[in-house]
């Protein structure tokens, strides 16, 4: 039996909008070492780049949604089903990291516009929190790319 075109569609965007969700958490993870031991000056210079990277929200959006979608319709695929759920629940954790780590760390720094005395101790938390959101989404991806690999069919 061959997978509906609705199916191997929602499974590509699933799988676009989490490598494109990879990218910009790899992206913080890549280049930690060179920011960690910035000087608070230089740190906060760094730190203008990410301004307007929470319309990356959308993409996570899309990443959910896609991927809740496609355990749906796996639901009669075992095999493919439990992969995407290992990959949402690695994407909970990704953003449950955020939004504990992360978003406070923006708030106290106003998107780091301000530096409060504590400031060194917010980019340990800023930067290591988006490793480990970095290391989630890895995980989701490679949950996604095995249950596409599991879910195909052998023909012929």
């Amino acid at each position: 039996m061959r997978r509906p075109i609705a199916y191997k569609a929602v499974f590509f965007v699933a799988l676009l909008a989490t490598a494109l969700a990879v990218g910009g958490a790899l992206a913080h993870a890549y280049e930690l070492p060179n920011k960690i031991d910035l000087s608070r000056d230089e740190y906060f210079v760094v730190q203008k780049a990410y301004a307007g990277w929470n319309r990356l929200a959308y993409v996570l959006l899309i990443q959910f949604v896609s991927m809740v979608a496609i355990a749906y319709m796996s639901r009669r695929i075992p095999k493919v089903r439990w992969l995407v759920a290992a990959g949402i629940v690695f994407f909970v954790c990704a953003q449950a990291v955020f939004w504990t780590y992360t978003a406070p760390a923006n708030a106290v720094t106003e998107n780091w516009t301000v530096a409060p005395d504590n400031w060194e101790v917010l980019r340990q938390r800023w930067e290591y929190s988006h490793l480990a959101g970095a290391m989630f989404q890895l995980l989701a991806m490679s949950s996604l790319i095995v249950a596409a690999l599991r879910g195909r069919r052998r023909h012929g």
